[in-house]
């Protein structure tokens, strides 16, 4: 929902998210009027990504299937020699380096730098002399390699989802040494087999690496793609993430936008007029994610659909709420409300009459909506009995941080005008002052606790979609009129794709 030097097939799974071939997928002549949500990773996230390389490419050797080799050639005086290389797997695996250019041409382009391979394996070979001699052993045998590995990643759309293409990969041997049992040094045995055996050997290697390093793309795209899905879900509010406009690939970053619409059961959110330009973007920090007003306020409305809009406040929170100052006034609405009964034996409800109203301004997001407040008392094995209630209109500005792995939303200017007031305690409504006590307390401390409750929910949310287990460092979000954008520095977390390489392949 989005993101050059050293690079991991890693990397170019989580990029696959963020984009696609142009050519697969048409968007018409304006795309970016259905655009939601856009993803920016730069070059600085490539480079910090590309610390993975080893693991990844370790992980497309170990699990490569070779099959055995076998062949034969007539050689002068020894007649037909035959062999066959069986049970080869990679026993050790190191790289060197590794360099990586984003092309515009929708091609990740990585280079991998001596990659020293250790083969082990069983020989069996033979031959009929010419004078009916028949000779056939079973060695074990060694082969030392050293590799440049070329890789070109094709990024395709299909019915708008990202699908990666590396077949276009290359193995180019810088060295490639038989051993037999042990022995080091050359023998005629080990130079005839090795002339027969070095260039289907070569062959073998390059399609059933290339084959499975293509196999891991794909199945690291689908692992990061339900990672995604499954983050922007919740029951059954869904944001549609699919792809809404070809790609941006430059030299310093790409970028992917995305619909952004917010499905909620049978219903959809419609946007046409997005006001996305890349132009609002830029390349200082590693990644980058625009959210449009529109993919917020129907966010917001679904929770309101779903019922999520609902506080319940009791005890302790309860006291700070109607304790927020000491006075006279104070004193005499809470002895009005409550009559007496405890903090713990009352319970007070706030929620949402209409769906919030969200407009992104440069001073924060301004959320409008009206909003009840119902406090009830609880008498020991009696009904509840309602001993306020209220409805009002509420407009607040909020301004969001990110901070110790916690979303954090405070007011900072906010008023209400209540339009319903009852309390029992007080049918004829003659104190004025009551109504003033409440709409201050509302202000100073009842906006602020639910906007914290917010807060609190949202983090516990993606917390659960795991987004604690990423380390952000210096998160921005900086609202203008009409969206927001956040933008962050990331370190990545090794462990996730080292349980998804230890799970899934």
């Amino acid at each position: 929902m989005c993101w050059a030097g050293r690079m991991m097939l890693g990397t170019f799974s989580i990029l696959l998210v963020l984009v696609h071939a142009a050519a697969a997928c048409d968007f018409g002549p304006f795309p970016y009027r259905a655009t939601g949500i856009v993803c920016r990773m730069t070059k600085p996230a490539a480079l910090l990504l590309n610390q993975e390389t080893a693991q990844v490419i370790q992980a497309a050797f170990r699990n490569a299937k070779f099959p055995n080799i076998t062949g034969e050639r007539s050689m002068r005086l020894l007649g037909r020699v035959a062999y066959g290389l069986t049970n080869i797997q990679v026993d050790g695996l190191s790289l060197e380096r590794s360099k990586v250019e984003l092309k515009e041409d929708n091609a990740i382009h990585i280079a991998i730098h001596n990659v020293t391979a250790l083969f082990k394996g069983t020989l069996t070979y033979g031959y009929a002399g010419a004078w009916f001699l028949q000779l056939f052993h079973s060695v074990d045998f060694e082969i030392e390699s050293s590799i440049d590995l070329q890789l070109s990643i094709k990024l395709m759309c299909q019915k708008d989802q990202v699908v990666p293409d590396a077949s276009d990969c290359y193995l180019t041997f810088h060295k490639l040494t038989l051993h037999l049992q042990g022995d080091k040094q050359p023998g005629w045995l080990k130079q005839l087999f090795t002339d027969f055996i070095s260039f289907t050997l070569k062959l073998v290697l390059k399609r059933e690496v290339c084959k499975e390093i293509n196999a891991v793309a794909q199945m690291l795209t689908n692992f990061i793609l339900d990672l995604a899905a499954n983050f922007v879900r919740d029951k059954d509010i869904i944001v549609d993430i699919s792809l809404a406009s070809d790609p941006v690939i430059k030299a310093s970053y790409i970028e992917s936008h995305h619909k952004g619409l917010v499905l909620y059961r049978n219903s959809s959110s419609v946007l046409r007029d997005s006001v996305f330009s890349p132009s609002l973007l830029t390349e200082s920090r590693m990644l980058y994610f625009w959210f449009s007003e529109h993919s917020l306020s129907s966010l917001a409305s679904a929770a309101f659909l779903d019922g999520q809009l609902v506080l319940n406040l009791t005890g302790e929170k309860l006291q700070e709420l109607f304790e927020v100052e000491d006075t006279e006034v104070q004193r005499k609405a809470v002895q009005m409300i409550f009559q007496g009964t405890s903090y713990n034996d009352s319970v007070a409800k706030v929620w949402s009459l209409s769906q919030p109203q969200i407009s992104l301004q440069p001073e924060g997001t301004v959320v409008r909506s009206l909003v009840a407040v119902e406090v009830s008392i609880l008498p020991a094995g009696e009904e509840p009995l309602v001993a306020l209630y209220m409805e009002k209109e509420i407009t607040v500005t909020i301004q969001a941080t990110y901070a110790e792995k916690k979303l954090i939303l405070q007011p900072v200017d906010s008023s209400i005008d209540i339009k319903v007031f009852k309390c029992p305690a007080d049918p004829s409504e003659k104190d004025p002052s009551i109504q003033s006590f409440l709409q201050n307390m509302i202000l100073v401390a009842g906006i602020p606790e639910v906007t914290s409750s917010i807060g609190s929910a949202l983090t516990s949310l993606m917390n659960k979609k795991r987004l604690d287990l990423f380390d952000i460092i210096n998160p921005e979000i900086i609202t203008r009129k009409g969206y927001v954008i956040v933008q962050l520095d990331f370190g990545f977390p090794s462990h996730l794709l080292l349980n998804f390489l230890e799970k899934g392949l």
